[in-house]
C-alpha cells in the first residue's frame, strides 16, 4: 500500500532553518505530484508546497515564498522542503501528500495519501 512518512521536524529558533523529508513507498514515485501542507491548532490545514511529477512545475503559498525550497529524489523516493528564516507562525504539524493528478493544487481534496504528520515548533 502507499505509504509516506515524515522526519525532520523539531523545534527551532525564529530564523532558524529545518529541512523535512518524506519517504514514499507503495507507488511510482516518479508519476506523481508531491504537496506539503500543514495545520496549526486551531486552524485549517493549508497547502504550503507542491512539486509536479518531473519537478519541472513548483507552487508556493504566498506566506513562504523566498523563505522555503520544495525538492524531490525520485532515485530515493523523497520529497523534502528546506525551511529557511523561519517565524514563529510557521509553528504547525507539516504533511507531505501525493496529487491525485499531474497539476499542482493548493486543494488538499485533490491529494489522496498523506503521511503522519511531522511536528515543527518556532519559538520566537
Amino acid at each position: 500500500q502507499v505509504q509516506l512518512v515524515e522526519s525532520g521536524g523539531g523545534l527551532v529558533q525564529a530564523g532558524g532553518s529545518l529541512r523535512l523529508s518524506c519517504a514514499v513507498s507503495g507507488l511510482t514515485f516518479s508519476w506523481n505530484t508531491m504537496g506539503w501542507f500543514r495545520q496549526a491548532p486551531g486552524k485549517e490545514r493549508e497547502f504550503v508546497a507542491g512539486i509536479s511529477w518531473n519537478g519541472g512545475w513548483i507552487d508556493y503559498a504566498d506566506s513562504v515564498k523566498g523563505r522555503f525550497t520544495i525538492s524531490r529524489d525520485d532515485a530515493k523516493n523523497t520529497v523534502a522542503l528546506q525551511m529557511d528564516s523561519l517565524k514563529p507562525e510557521d509553528t504547525a504539524v507539516y504533511y507531505c501528500a501525493r496529487g491525485r493528478g499531474l497539476a499542482i493544487t493548493q486543494y488538499d481534496y485533490q491529494y489522496d495519501a498523506w503521511g503522519q504528520g511531522t511536528q515543527v515548533t518556532v519559538s520566537s
